[in-house]
């Protein structure tokens, strides 16, 4: 079976089974089995800083709290923080001359050009051994990106992410931000996580050992009683929760359920639906459907899109309860989105330069992959995802709208879906669902940085330029406000005065913590890493 435990259907087993993989020993003489491989040292060149005092000149700010865009101004970065935002000038008119600080050890010019607070993607996986094993390509595409937090569901093997969260912070490798969840029983030796004192327990161990949070999937062991005691010793522990409420585990809790029981996020579209159906509590299945049958599991999950009623008394009883409940949703979209349009997916532009040659392997149909369901795809499946996304778009808009806390995540990694250019797509298709361009841009900041705050009962401290925050920022050459496709690694096309295709955008500096990485020589490492792979296949 080609599927790997540190894919999505893989964290499954794992939480079922109680495996614990990053704890596992090879017997003597045994071959070692293929892992991830952690990223190598930051290397002399890559990005710059931290410095005592960096000084970005001329840039229009959009600050990640909802305000409407200010500039020309200068944002003053000590260290990894940032201490102060000046005006520089007036729009239209020459920036001041000598302008303080005059006393920076470097200066960014980024006259005419855009920054706003480090992007959070609050749903990664960091690869797996066979179809993207090095941790580096993952985080260069996030970075290149504008990416500078990301909450790993898991990120690797504990072990692992525990060792990337530490050297990221440290400084040590090109990384963005990394918080920790694992599912439960990950990175112990106590066994099966089968009892409520089983998972106080490994909630206490997780809690004590570089752990952020726990990932429920909700069946097999994973029982209500279960989960529910977790999540209360989550909550005492200061751990954050978050639930992909799967199909075998939905009718034993819903995503109203979870809320109830104190879950932080609800991340994808299960659950949400089945919190509110119009006839019955269940979805309508087929009788020959099959949760293993990957065709069947994908191509009925949207066919309950008309089995809810959008602005009913229900859809909004149910969105005032998670609400009341302080749940987020997390509705990660562009995931599931070559499901609407598969030909769109297979064909993005960025596939021929940026796709391994491994992760287009996993990408192609089989029927032992997870997330390679598109058996015999039909247009009669295309029309159900595109009446579900509607409806799903809708309760994201809604629940926004009331008050509730929506954030950007993407899971790359899967279903033709590259880390990075899924992200920026999350806040298209955002756009797409109602929110303003400034929503969205505070769903993918100041959102996802007060969802990890949440569990330690703090304030964010980045996902907003001011003083005080942490120096993450995203700075391009385009408004993302007029065209977030200027933000994918490839560029937009447009036509210019004169009657040419140029390509423009993309993000010209990524900071983190006080460190600038320039983006585009990101990108082209990782290009150099793909046209490697494709060479070294080629000469087998």
């Amino acid at each position: 079976m080609r599927t790997l435990l540190h894919g999505l259907l893989g964290a499954v087993l794992a939480a079922t089974l109680g495996q614990a993989p990053a704890a596992a020993q090879s017997a003597p003489g045994a071959s070692a089995a293929p892992a991830m491989r952690p990223a190598p040292a930051r290397r002399a060149g890559e990005g710059f800083g931290p410095y005592r005092k960096l000084v970005i000149r001329g840039v229009t700010l959009i600050d990640g709290t909802g305000a409407p865009p200010r500039g020309p101004v200068d944002i003053v970065i000590e260290n990894d923080k940032i201490v102060d935002v000046l005006q520089a000038g007036w729009p239209g008119m020459p920036l001041k001359a000598e302008r303080a600080p005059r006393d920076a050890d470097h200066e960014i010019d980024a006259t005419g050009m855009y920054a706003l607070p480090g992007f959070v993607d609050m749903h990664v996986h960091g690869g797996d051994p066979k179809k993207s094993p090095d941790l580096e390509y993952a985080y260069k595409l996030w970075l290149a990106h504008g990416v500078t937090t990301v909450r790993g569901v898991s990120l690797a093997p504990h072990d692992i992410a525990v060792s990337e969260k530490g050297r990221s912070a440290r400084g040590e490798i090109v990384a963005p931000r990394i918080y920790n969840y694992q599912t439960m029983g990950q990175g112990w030796s106590g066994g099966r996580i089968d009892s409520p004192p089983k998972a106080r327990a490994w909630v206490q161990w997780a809690a004590k050992n570089g752990v952020d949070g726990i990932k429920f999937f909700g069946w097999n062991d994973e029982t209500p009683e279960v989960m529910t005691a977790a999540i209360d010793e989550a909550r005492k522990l200061g751990l954050g929760t978050v639930a992909h409420v799967s199909q075998p585990g939905v009718a034993g809790l819903n995503a109203r359920q979870f809320g109830a029981a104190g879950l932080g996020t609800v991340t994808h579209f299960y659950g949400h639906f089945e919190s509110m159906l119009k006839d019955g509590r269940l979805q309508k299945y087929p009788n020959d459907y099959n949760f293993y049958d990957e065709a069947k599991r994908f191509g009925e999950a949207a066919e309950i899109w008309d089995e809810v009623e959008p602005g009913s008394e229900a859809w909004f009883d149910y969105l005032k309860s998670q609400k009341a409940a302080a749940v987020t949703f997390d509705p990660t979209m562009t995931i599931y989105a070559a499901s609407r349009d598969l030909m769109r997916a297979k064909n993005a532009d960025w596939h021929a330069t940026y796709t391994l040659p491994t992760l287009a392997d996993y990408y192609r149909s089989t029927r032992d992959n997870h997330g390679s369901y598109f058996f015999d795809w039909t247009t009669g499946n295309e029309v159900a995802w595109r009446n579900f996304y509607g409806r799903f778009m809708r309760l994201m808009n809604d629940y926004k709208n009331i008050g509730g806390r929506v954030t950007t995540g993407s899971d790359s990694g899967f279903i033709w879906k590259l880390y990075g250019f899924g992200y920026i797509e999350e806040l298209e298709l955002l756009q797409e669902a109602g929110f303003s361009p400034l929503e969205v841009v505070q769903a993918a900041t100041v959102n996802g940085a007060r969802t990890l705050a949440d569990p330690k009962g703090q304030p964010p401290s980045f996902g907003i330029v001011r003083p005080g925050m942490s120096a993450d920022l995203v700075i391009a050459p385009e408004n993302p406000l007029a065209n977030f496709k200027t933000l994918y690694g490839t560029g937009h096309q447009r036509l210019s005065a004169d009657n040419r295709i140029e390509t423009v955008g993309g993000v010209k500096w990524t900071v983190t913590r006080g460190v600038a990485y320039d983006a585009p020589a990101l990108l082209a490492d990782v290009r150099a890493m793909v046209a490697a792979k494709k060479a070294e296949r080629a000469g087998k």
